[in-house]
């Protein structure tokens, strides 16, 4: 049977982070995706320009509106933007016994610029993350939820072990670390698992962290354990960076290539 997924993040109208990028890698690996919005944003390959919260009761009637009618497998979360988006999430996690709740705690730019305030950090901590299989913040996004001005690349591992002691598995990606290596690494009951893979080196990496928590629920969602799920996550992603460059989308960090295993190397996208 195909798995139904649901994303509840944000909307990027430029299709490579998101919603967007979650639906299309529900899509690729062979789930049905559905979506609850918490915010419309105006952005493109260069920056986000506007932001539109969805209020969180709405947000409430969306998730209602789903859980009352689809078998979902599994949920993964991105941008929750206020404690009221966050508790709505949380009810409903604890009212429909969600299964495989993937958190992906969208608080940090790229720039390095905190996207939500410290109430609502203390929400996901406190009420989500008890609730979640797993979190997967990157560095910056750790820090945060720790409490902590910084977190180091080499103090990833205990970042980890700490995060995971809130109650979810905690999968602390390095992406935003130095190096020729993307080291994440992952703290569950079984204790410590890096995973490394070489960097690869494009400007196309809009949507990764997107990319990776879905493929992640993706694989909770085919009833695979989490390691496994985390692993096969870590490769589609790598591969769909590979395959970046194949796209020309924007002027600014163009996507990832979320379905390099169906289209043809050539730029039009022609199914192989």
């Amino acid at each position: 049977m195909t798995p139904t997924i649901i994303t509840v993040a944000g909307s990027d109208p430029s299709g490579g982070a998101g919603i967007q990028a979650d639906l299309k890698t529900f899509s690729a690996l062979g789930a049905y995706g559905g979506a609850v919005l918490t915010a419309l944003t105006a952005q493109n390959t260069r920056g986000v320009t506007g932001v539109m919260p969805i209020p969180g009761a709405f947000v409430a009637d969306q998730l209602s509106a789903l859980f009352e009618d689809l078998d979902i497998r599994a949920v993964k979360t991105g941008m929750l933007g206020s404690p009221d988006v966050v508790e709505a999430v949380a009810d409903a996690a604890r009212r429909y016994g969600v299964r495989n709740l993937v958190v992906d705690p969208v608080m940090v730019a790229t720039s390095g610029d905190r996207l939500v305030d410290d109430a609502t950090v203390e929400a996901i901590r406190d009420r989500l993350l008890p609730l979640a299989a797993v979190v997967t913040p990157n560095l910056p996004e750790t820090a945060a939820l720790l409490g902590v001005g910084a977190v180091a690349p080499g103090e990833a591992a205990a970042a980890a072990v700490e995060l995971h002691a809130k109650g979810p598995a905690a999968l602390v990606k390095g992406g935003h670390a130095g190096g020729p290596d993307a080291v994440d690494v992952l703290a569950d009951d079984d204790g410590m698992l890096e995973l490394r893979v070489p960097r690869v080196p494009t400007a196309n990496t809009h949507g990764t962290g997107c990319t990776l928590s879905s493929a992640i629920a993706v694989g909770l969602g085919h009833g695979r354990p989490l390691r496994e799920a985390v692993r096969d996550a870590k490769t589609y992603l790598t591969d769909a960076l590979l395959a970046a460059d194949q796209l020309h989308i924007g002027t600014g960090h163009g996507p990832v290539h979320h379905f390099h295993a169906w289209w043809t190397p050539a730029s039009e996208g022609t199914p192989a």
